[in-house]
Order: structure tokens, then sequence, then C-alpha cells
């Protein structure tokens, strides 16, 4: 198991410094300027370009951003905010996302496992009929359209909660956007859990488990649900990263200060060190929510971890 840890460790490692060299070259063929104020001569767009070292060949570039982006530098602000360091940027709106999508996700995949297993165990029954059309409905309908639903009835009508961000109300805030980019993961989640869950159910080991005197909240969660983990686990690690980073119409609808609307502030105002960096910072914390994803993996299904320690 370490064996095969260290080698995905550094498989990712690898992965990652390839899409940080990916995204610079990108960046930097893209059309425009981070410096677009059109008041500014060609001869100062020089000046602003040597300034910040964009005039050197992009090999030369990039070994310094990675010298500095592993002291935690990941450079200043062209453009959105002048020369502003980008991690001041990220450091003051990552922990709205985080803690408005971790709220989400977790939301999400409770609900999703307990629709998904009531369904599962309500095989062809009016409660299937019902999580099936929920999660239909939660796939099919952009989390825009309950955020506007949301802030609407309980926002605009009721007054329940606030409908703008506000940081002096920030639990109450986060309710809204949390239940909109819930539905989404909810709804997935239902959807393979229950499916899962129907094939479990009807395997030999179960069969042998309830022969054994198994029954109840023991042979539903003990068995049938940790076996059927393993694949929700798979779908849920992307959603945690999505729903974590932010999504930009929800941020836009209720005003959030994320990381989401930061990101398409820079790529409209090509401010290189900005879209360098979340992107970056997307990739890491995918990479590394799958890596906690194969640990899980062992921990869940014995077999997984003894095949790995056995590699």
């Amino acid at each position: 198991m370490k064996k095969y840890m260290f080698k995905r460790i550094l498989t990712s490692l690898f992965t990652l410094l390839v899409i940080l060299f990916l995204l610079f070259i990108l960046m930097r063929l893209l059309p425009g300027s981070p410096f677009h104020d059109e008041k500014l001569t060609q001869d100062q767009r020089m000046a602003l370009y040597a300034k910040y070292g964009l005039d050197q060949p992009i090999a030369v570039q990039f070994f310094y951003y990675v010298k500095n982006m592993l002291k935690g530098d990941f450079g200043v602000s062209y453009s959105i905010s002048q020369n502003t360091p980008v991690s001041q940027l990220i450091r003051t709106r990552l922990p709205v996302s985080i803690r408005i999508g971790g709220a989400a996700a977790f939301t999400g995949a409770i609900l999703g496992l307990i629709l998904g297993t009531a369904a599962a165990l309500k095989h062809d029954t009016l409660w299937d009929c019902l999580v099936t059309a929920i999660s239909v409905i939660g796939v099919s309908v952009p989390s825009y359209i309950f955020a506007l639903a949301l802030s609407y009835t309980l926002g605009f009508k009721m007054g329940l909660f606030p409908m703008l961000y506000r940081e002096k109300q920030a639990f109450y805030s986060s309710v809204l956007p949390s239940i909109a980019l819930s539905m989404f993961a909810m709804a997935s989640i239902a959807r393979f859990t229950r499916s899962e869950m129907l094939e479990v159910l009807g395997s030999d080991y179960m069969l042998l488990a309830e022969s054994k005197g198994i029954s109840g909240a023991s042979l539903i969660v003990g068995h049938a649900l940790r076996n059927a983990l393993i694949p929700i686990i798979t779908v849920l690690a992307p959603l945690v990263v999505d729903l974590m980073t932010g999504s930009l119409v929800v941020e836009k609808i209720f005003s959030i200060p994320g990381v989401g609307s930061l990101l398409v502030s820079g790529i409209q105002s090509n401010d290189y060190n900005v879209v360098i960096a979340l992107s970056f910072l997307y990739s890491a914390m995918y990479i590394g929510i799958m890596l906690v994803v194969d640990i899980l993996y062992g921990v869940i299904d014995p077999r997984i971890r003894l095949a790995k320690e056995g590699d």
C-alpha cells in the first residue's frame, strides 16, 4: 500500500507540473495583453512587460514562476488589482467558496445517500418513483434556476434569508446558495446509490449475510451500503471539487465574493497570474481529492487494500 501511494504521489506531482507548464504556455498564446489600458503607449507597454519579466523567453519565465511558486509566491495581479499579490486575492476569496461549496457537498452527499438507499429498499413503489423524479429534476435543471427560485421565494417573498451575500451574516447568507449548489450533487448521488444498492441487495453475499442472521441496520449499513460506496465515492470526488471551487452563476446571483468570479475576471482581463494560479489550484484540489479516494478505497474494501499491498 505504501509503495502504491508513493507512486501515486509522484505521478500526481509530475501531472501538476505538466498542467502548470501547459497553462503557462496557453496563457501566453492568448490574444491581447494584460495591460489593455488605451491610454498606454507601445513604449509604456513594453516597459511594463520588462518590469514584470514578460519580455523574457517562456522557458525562463516558467523556471522563475515555479521557483517562486514553491515559496508560496504566485506573482502579482496585472490588472484586476494592480500589484496586489495573487495569493492575497485567493486567500480572501477562497474560504468563502470552500465554506459554501463544502456545505453544498456535505448536504448533497448525505441527502443523496438517504434518498438513494430508501429508493432501493422501496424498489418499484411510489417512494422509488418520487426519488427518481427528484433525481431527474436535480440533474436536468441548472443550479442557477434553483438559486433564482430560492432567492425569490425564501429571500424576497418570505424574507427568511438574505437575497445577497453579507459578510456580517455569513452563515445565513450561505444557506440559499449552498442549497442551490447541492441539488445536482444530491440528485447524482441518489441515482448512483439507488443503482448500486439494487445490485448489491441482489448479490449472493447479501443472501449469505442474511442466512447468518444479520438483519436491519447492520445488514444495510455494514454490508449493502459499504459495498455500494466505492462507485459512489468515485462520482462524489469531482463533484466536491466543483462545488468547493465555486459556481460563477450562483456567485453572481447572490453577489458572493468567491474564486469563481475572480477567475472569470482574470480571463476577461488577461491577468495571467490570476488565471494560472486559480487553474493550478483547481487541478491540485482535484488530484488531492482523487488521492484521498484511493485511500478510502482501501479502507472501505479490504480486498483493494490487500491487492495494493501486493503490488
